[in-house]
């Protein structure tokens, strides 16, 4: 995990620090091109700041303690770390993709923060949270879209919540609408469900489609619930559905677009414009 080197110079005098915090994933491979990837790029964007990592996902943390040695803080420890430490200033930096429950319970360990152990802590945004980010998110997406003809698309697999901030999928599929792509949002645990998509799919004459996690890390639910040959992934039930299907197997957290927006929510954060 990458810190802040104290060849930098004058961290440690009003130390400040970033905590970057995501729900975790225990696949190793997509961690290090996206996580770390991630992280490595705001600690280079802002070197005075020293990265910290915290994930909220107790059953990653804990799989990842018993199965591989790694020790991850949850973001309250991570917090309580740095204020023991002496840091003064903290930027908490979420990789989430939309403002739901997870985000909600990051603001709320914050909270108890604030004021009593830090001068100043902020939080940044996720990806999707002001339209300005829509716009910014639909034009990262095209980094990784490959060419479609008229019967091809691509269907996105967003995770979805119960949380109102699951409105932001319907105002990314707004925001792609507007360009004119063939592309389809969907979730695994909200609404548009892959059966909403198909009947887009189906209506626009699509024949084959490609299939992209819209998550930060290709964890689980993209290896699975998306790209899996189990009957119930979102793969065999289009090819059900007599489509050709490709998968595309990489996290948000590896497009560098996607990694420049959280600089950005980090930046504004920083100067406080958040």
């Amino acid at each position: 995990m990458p810190v802040a080197s104290e060849e930098k110079g004058n961290w440690q005098e009003g130390k400040k620090g970033m905590l970057v915090v995501s729900f975790g994933t225990s696949y190793a491979d997509t961690r290090k091109v996206t996580i770390d990837a991630v992280e490595e790029k705001i600690a280079k964007a802002f070197p005075d700041y020293e990265v910290r990592r915290a994930f909220t996902s107790k059953i990653i943390i804990k799989k990842l303690k018993e199965r591989d040695n790694i020790f991850v803080d949850t973001p309250e420890e991570a917090l309580s770390k740095m204020k023991e430490e002496g840091f003064e200033e903290v930027i908490v930096q979420p990789l989430h993709v939309i403002a739901g429950a997870e985000y909600d319970e990051v603001l709320n360990v914050v909270e108890k923060y604030k004021e009593k152990a830090f001068k100043k802590i902020v939080v940044g945004k996720p990806i999707l949270y002001s339209p300005h980010d829509y716009k910014m998110a639909v034009e990262a997406l095209k980094e990784q879209l490959p060419k479609l003809g008229k019967d091809q698309a691509v269907v996105l697999m967003g995770h979805g919540t119960h949380h109102p901030a699951n409105a932001s999928y319907p105002c990314l599929q707004s925001a792609i609408d507007d360009e004119g792509l063939n592309v389809f949002v969907g979730t695994v645990e909200g609404y548009p469900e892959i059966n909403d998509v198909i009947k887009k799919l189906k209506a626009k004459n699509i024949k084959e489609v490609t299939l992209m996690p819209y998550m930060v890390v290709a964890g689980d639910h993209a290896q699975n619930d998306m790209a899996g040959d189990e009957d119930d992934s979102w793969k065999s039930i289009l090819k059900k559905e007599g489509f050709t299907v490709n998968t595309y197997l990489h996290g948000l957290g590896e497009n560098t677009k996607y990694q420049e927006i959280y600089l950005a929510h980090a930046k504004a954060a920083i100067e406080g414009e958040e």
